[in-house]
């Protein structure tokens, strides 16, 4: 048995118990971050902050949403927007959270794309990301399927169309997925249980992995540089801090990360306080009808690109660009072949590569809004074409990569 003496304090009484001292020095006080990064690093502690704006919000709109296809509309629209004193800011908080968070994703994504952030030991850094990706993109659109208005219902029926397979005609599966023929109570039933609390619990398990995935390897920095963090930290910690390349994670970095989530929250509630409808669908302000179809189904802009890879092309090839499309990020850290773990500046075609991706999908985003009609159309199949040539020809362009 542990040996366990007189506690002084309640925190020497924990610490004993709970070894609190060892868990601060070894995640945050003694965690070693690089000196030569910029504020896109700060992406991680704002999408901790998002999240935690999305629980809390959440919390008190469960207070009061119904989950019965008979009263989640008039719940959602007129009991939290009108009856329930600032029912509407927590509505506001929760709509531009779980839109603006796939922004924040989106950067922290690319960012690490673009400074190499997925190679040479930090490969799980990436999958769990990605992981996370997942968790989040099941979450957003669980919660899509809450407030039972037109989008909601018909964005469900189509996204739940996808699992029959195509020609496979898996339809059982759907039917099993919804309860039903169509989305209805069953259906309404399930996706509130997984939004507020299968998924949510989800993404705290793989937060947990992320954080877990940086300790051993550390974060990336914007040069590339190959840091000795062993030695950097005995500089620092025998007091030559100017001359050490690195610094704590706790409270060095951390106040850096505090001042880049004060200026997002800044442009944050300004959302919430005067443009919230950017992030709500105005088809979504009637109620389901399922003898009505909108004019043009659409999810929401951050699912808008894998979208357009599907829309074009006929059923089954579609299913397949599809699914290319959402595993295909994950495989990055084993296409890449490239030796160099430095900013796609210095890596030659890797440069026009990412540079490519990106606009790529903004121009899938962009078309993935409109009607699949004309020129529409055309670039929206061009675009998904580029994206999988683009992943095609990945493993070759950086196999011929010089060392740096």
């Amino acid at each position: 048995m542990a040996h366990f003496e007189k506690a002084t304090s309640v925190h020497d009484w924990l610490n004993q118990r709970l070894a609190i001292d060892t868990v601060r020095r070894v995640m945050a006080t003694e965690y070693w971050i690089p000196k030569n990064i910029n504020f896109l690093w700060a992406m991680g502690m704002v999408l901790a902050v998002t999240f935690g704006l999305l629980l809390v919000s959440g919390i008190f709109l469960l207070m009061y949403y119904q989950p019965n296809v008979a009263t989640a509309f008039d719940s959602v629209n007129y009991t939290i927007m009108r009856e329930v004193e600032f029912g509407w800011l927590w509505r506001h908080v929760h709509g531009v959270a779980a839109s603006v968070v796939f922004l924040i994703i989106y950067i922290h994504m690319f960012t690490g794309i673009y400074y190499g952030s997925y190679k040479k030991g930090r490969e799980m850094i990436w999958i769990s990301g990605m992981l996370l990706f997942v968790a989040f993109s099941a979450e957003a659109f669980s919660g899509y399927m809450l407030p039972w208005g037109q989008m909601s219902y018909w964005a469900g029926m189509v996204i739940t169309n996808l699992f029959a397979g195509g020609s496979l005609h898996a339809d059982g599966l759907v039917e099993w997925i919804r309860g039903d023929y169509v989305p209805a109570q069953a259906f309404l039933t399930r996706f509130f249980m997984l939004h507020v609390l299968l998924i949510p619990l989800a993404i705290l398990g793989l937060i947990g992995l992320h954080f877990a995935a940086l300790r051993i390897p550390h974060v990336n920095n914007q040069d590339g540089e190959e840091i000795d963090f062993d030695a950097e930290a005995k500089k620092y910690l025998a007091g030559d801090k100017a001359g050490s390349k690195v610094i704590r994670f706790a409270n060095d970095f951390m106040a850096k990360d505090m001042m880049v989530v004060a200026f997002y929250l800044f442009f944050f509630f300004y959302l919430v306080f005067f443009h919230y409808d950017f992030a709500m669908d105005p088809v979504n302000f009637d109620p389901a009808d399922g003898l009505k179809t909108p004019a043009h189904i659409y999810p929401e802009w951050y699912f808008l690109w894998s979208y357009e890879i599907l829309r074009p092309f006929p059923t089954d090839p579609g299913l397949i660009a599809f699914a290319f499309a959402q595993v295909i990020f994950f495989l990055l850290p084993f296409l890449d072949r490239s030796p160099n773990a430095v900013p796609a500046n210095r890596r030659g075609l890797f440069k026009i590569w990412f540079w490519a991706m990106l606009v790529d999908m903004i121009v899938l985003t962009a078309m993935g809004k409109l009607p699949p009609q004309g020129i529409f159309s055309t670039i929206g199949l061009y675009a998904a074409l580029t994206f999988i040539g683009l992943w095609v020809v990945l493993p070759f362009i950086t196999k011929l990569e010089r060392k740096l």
